[in-house]
């Protein structure tokens, strides 16, 4: 007799203990290699000429300690439990509810996945033109379409493999230290054209306005914001929770305050709209900026790989290898056909659902909850939270309007946290339905 069971929910289902394999160390690789990247020198160029120098380093200082910090909590919230981040959210939301960010979050993942491509795209057309591998003229035609599909290919190779061992041999060993001498090497070179050109002038620069301290710390917080949905797909394969918060928060936040602070340098000294012709300019520019590019393929993966985890967990039948291979297609196909340059309205857009949301997670799940518990006595919608987390939604859209110098992140980040807290069942097993 013929009996057919349901395939196995390895995205709710947490991960085994003997099967864990990062360290600190792992986890701090990983992040760190995240964090830098092409987009948030980019986004930390935007800071200019708004502010000025000293108001530009507390925003990237307080912004990317806080940032990192929630995104480590998260990790470590990932890693006692074992479970996904589609998980952690069928856990505090329901099990029915919880579909509804968790296709928001898929939305967003195959958002980024073509942005990386994107400028992974720009950056190689660039790169060949500096080194005369092809022609400038005839560069618009053909050469983005190959370089989108090449870089889609290695995307759709590597998440054919196992996720464990790109990061622990790959990314710790060896693009982690070439990312590091380039970026180093980066640093040298602006902060010497700084030096010429005046390091206290520069350092006394005064912003032309048009934006506050507390605005930009939403800008910086804004890119590990874009990361909390992702985080405890690899944390929860992590031996020990303090190990995965310490790595996670330490790896983030150095990568994201030098890649912000990069980009904000290279904005004083050589003002541009590119920024990847002004990286070129540098001297060496041109191997710095491949080595960057290449480490810029671990973020087009890490989106590819949490958009899969997350697909799998509505539609277990299909395996987290094969919603990879679709979702790093479609990334591509995306890259290919949309406008994909509006980048700062598309990261308030996420912060605007994900801070809400994460802030009621955290709120519902910190201090000794149980989030194993939470989700095998998960009801279909958990109203209580559902409904904090649309009312931060709002907050965070209203509070330019009524409180344009205030910031977003943070005020609505502390209202759904403390309302969370406010609100959660005192006991793990009797949980609002």
């Amino acid at each position: 007799m013929n009996t057919l069971t349901a395939p196995t929910n390895e995205a709710l289902a947490p991960v085994a203990l003997q099967s864990r394999a990062f360290g600190w160390r792992d986890h701090a690789s990983l992040w760190f290699s995240l964090g830098v990247g092409l987009l948030v020198m980019q986004v930390g160029a935007y800071l200019m000429p708004a502010l000025g120098t000293k108001e530009a380093v507390i925003a990237i200082v307080f912004g990317s300690v806080l940032g990192a910090g929630l995104l480590g909590w998260v990790a470590k919230l990932g890693c006692d439990s074992g479970l996904s981040s589609a998980g952690l959210m069928h856990a505090v939301y329901g099990r029915r509810f919880a579909s509804l960010p968790i296709v928001l979050n898929i939305v967003q993942l195959l958002g980024w996945g073509a942005f990386e491509l994107v400028v992974m795209r720009d950056s190689t057309v660039a790169l060949a033109k500096q080194s005369g591998l092809i022609d400038p003229a005839s560069a618009s035609t053909y050469a983005p379409v190959i370089a989108t599909l090449l870089w889609g290919a290695v995307v759709i190779a590597l998440i054919s493999g196992s996720m464990v061992k790109l990061v622990r041999q790959l990314i710790s060993r060896i693009a982690l230290p070439l990312v590091i001498l380039s970026l180093l090497w980066l640093s040298w070179q602006f902060l010497s054209l700084a030096h010429t050109q005046g390091l206290s002038a520069l350092w006394n620069r005064q912003g032309e306005g048009g934006m506050g301290v507390l605005p930009a710390l939403d800008l910086v917080i804004a890119m590990p914001i874009s990361w909390l949905p992702l985080v405890a797909d690899y944390a929860r394969h992590g031996r020990g929770g303090n190990a995965a918060l310490r790595g996670t928060w330490l790896g983030y936040a150095v990568a994201n305050m030098w890649c912000y602070a990069l980009g904000v340098l290279v904005a004083l000294v050589l003002p541009s709209e590119n920024l990847v012709a002004a990286l070129l300019l540098a001297q060496g520019g041109l191997i710095a900026l491949s080595l960057i590019l290449i480490d810029e393929v671990d973020n087009a993966y890490g989106d590819a790989y949490s958009g899969s985890v997350s697909a799998h967990s509505l539609i277990p039948a299909w395996s987290v290898r094969r919603w990879g291979l679709v979702i790093a297609a479609a990334c591509t196909a995306f890259a290919l056909v949309l406008p994909m340059h509006s980048l700062e309205p598309f990261l308030m857009l996420l912060s605007s659902v994900f801070v809400p949301l994460f802030g009621v997670i955290l709120g519902r799940l910190a201090f000794g909850a149980n989030a194993q518990r939470l989700l095998d006595h998960a009801g279909s919608v958990h109203w209580p939270a559902t409904l904090i987390w649309l009312a931060g939604i709002a907050c965070y859209h209203l509070l330019p309007k009524a409180a344009p110098a205030a910031g977003s992140a943070l005020p609505t980040l502390a209202l759904c946290f403390a309302l969370s807290m406010l609100t959660r069942p005192r006991s793990n097993g009797s949980l609002d339905r």
